[in-house]
């Protein structure tokens, strides 16, 4: 069966598809003797090359529970000192993280080179749970509670966005909220529209991963246990498959 090049570089953890279509556009990679395009797909047996050499060999696929400290950017640019992409080079093996958190929150951050595992994870159409712990000021009253539960209304720019209905329970001095969605700073323009500043967000909980007590800045590989049930609840199969592609 044939894939996309993009889809089989993400897939194995090479790299992203932002990525790959990047090395696609440079003409870096050769797909049987050929400069390859965007349009370019793999069948196993294929000879891919990048820059004329061998890709280097993929790693075996893991996903990583990190806990994201207040003012790290989860944007990947070597350049800046609060970058991600400096923790991620701490690692064993090269990871891309799952999502992102704004640079001002905290909290549970899945770092990943399983692609097919990144994609279902984004892709809206699962709305997989996240639970995250708010502080604001003033405190919420029982009205602000109901009313983000209710779901909520907001504008940035010229563009109108709605929230969802969904969980949310007090806790002190804020509250508990559990997402489907995942729009761009979303807890932070729900509470503004009911009145409310955030001063804290960590994020606690993703699926059935919990942040625990893992120590800000810290990250854990998840156990082989813990990486199946997570395949099994997105509905992949318990092993990634490998795509057989030759490296060289």
């Amino acid at each position: 069966m044939s894939i996309r090049l993009c889809k089989y570089l993400a897939d194995r953890g090479l790299c992203s598809r932002r990525q790959a279509s990047r090395l696609i556009e440079q003409g870096r990679l050769q797909l049987n003797g050929a400069v390859a395009s965007h349009i370019s797909h793999i069948i196993p047996g294929d000879q891919l090359l990048l820059d004329g050499m061998p890709l280097p060999a993929a790693d075996t696929k893991q996903v990583w529970l990190y806990h994201k400290a207040a003012g790290v950017d989860c944007n990947l640019n070597p350049a800046k000192s609060d970058s991600l992409y400096h923790q991620l080079q701490q690692l064993p093996v090269r990871l891309h993280p799952v999502g992102r958190l704004d640079k001002d929150s905290c909290g549970l951050l899945l770092l990943s080179n399983d692609g097919e595992l990144t994609q279902r994870l984004l892709h809206p159409d699962f709305e997989h749970p996240k639970e995250y712990l708010v502080r604001t000021e003033p405190a919420p009253n029982a009205q602000q509670l109901a009313a983000l539960a209710a779901g909520v209304h907001w504008q940035v720019g010229p563009h109108q966005y709605q929230s969802k209905a969904c969980r949310v329970w007090p806790a002190p001095h804020g509250f508990r909220i559990e997402l489907t969605q995942g729009l761009n700073r979303q807890i932070r323009y729900m509470s503004r529209a009911v009145g409310l500043k955030v001063v804290f967000l960590q994020r606690q909980r993703l699926g059935e991963l919990q942040l625990g007590a893992l120590a800000e800045g810290q990250s854990r590989l998840l156990t082989e246990q813990e990486y199946r049930q997570l395949r099994h609840s997105l509905g992949l199969s318990a092993t990634p498959a490998d795509n057989g592609v030759a490296a060289g």
